[in-house]
């Protein structure tokens, strides 16, 4: 079994640094695969709202047989639950649906600038936080400008900010941000939904370490400090995903995965997303 490595947040909760991610995952097949994953080693879950599967993510935690602490579950708020009293309810809802007293983060899942209520409900999980509903807190989609924005009017600084990040964009401004500010940088679309796993790089790193091209874009980023939560369904796959601790790429090897950024984005804007 994987032996993951986790890293500290801010407030000294440690999230592991590989975890499942269920977006676009079935309802009806995300209990099996929560199960799978736990059986092949993961304790990091990562859901949200928006997805439609908590309750399925619940159930395979239950499942399992594996204890409620060893396994750290994220959340995020969706972008019509935006505002202090919505957000609160929003976790309470979360929280039934979960089967769980608490979640291990909470975060905004989409700042929605247009609407302008991030900080209103950034403030309303501080209260979540210090009341022990959300042992952590954090952000999604949150450029350099709303961190500032959320820094001149709150207390509490994300413990992390989830992002899309992989080879084909790297969003060095945001991950130069948040390390110099505490915040771990987390990478959704770790692979970019499979659109960098035939880049000649990869395929031949790939080669040379024995490996598949997607062990060596999430070794990538293990060795930038990322989390990552790959997607799959498939058993074979889901073990894969975590055998990435045995082998090591090189200073030259990460140089080369640098010459792939191009600002290729598999997802919104966050500047002008919902609309």
């Amino acid at each position: 079994m994987a032996s993951i490595p986790h890293i500290a947040l801010h407030n000294g909760v440690t999230i592991p640094q590989v975890g499942l991610g269920v977006f676009q995952v079935p309802a009806d097949d995300t209990a099996a695969v929560v199960h799978t994953a736990l059986d092949a080693g993961y304790r990091h879950i990562d859901t949200a709202q928006m997805y439609g599967n908590e309750g399925q993510v619940g159930d395979g935690i239950a499942r399992s047989g594996v204890p409620r602490e060893d396994i750290f579950v994220t959340t995020k708020l969706a972008n019509d639950r935006h505002g202090f009293d919505n957000a609160i309810t929003a976790l309470e809802e979360r929280l039934a649906r979960l089967g769980t007293d608490y979640v291990d983060l909470y975060l905004i899942h989409w700042p929605w600038p247009q609407r302008d209520r991030y900080v209103e409900t950034w403030q309303a999980f501080e209260k979540l936080a210090a009341d022990g509903r959300a042992r952590a807190i954090g952000v999604s989609n949150v450029e350099p400008e709303h961190l500032n924005r959320l820094a001149a009017h709150t207390d509490t600084v994300p413990a992390v900010n989830q992002i899309e990040l992989h080879p084909g964009f790297q969003q060095a401004r945001s991950r130069e941000f948040h390390a110099r500010h505490g915040i771990v940088t987390e990478a959704w679309s770790p692979i970019a939904q499979g659109k960098v796993l035939d880049e000649p790089v990869i395929t031949e790193l790939a080669r040379q370490y024995g490996r598949s091209p997607a062990q060596i874009v999430l070794r990538w980023h293990i060795q930038l400090g990322n989390v990552a939560f790959p997607k799959s369904v498939t058993p074979s796959r889901i073990a894969e995903n975590i055998d990435i601790f045995d082998f090591e790429l090189s200073d030259e090897d990460m140089t080369a995965i640098a010459t792939l950024d191009r600002g290729m984005r598999t997802g919104p804007d966050p500047a002008g997303f919902p609309g």
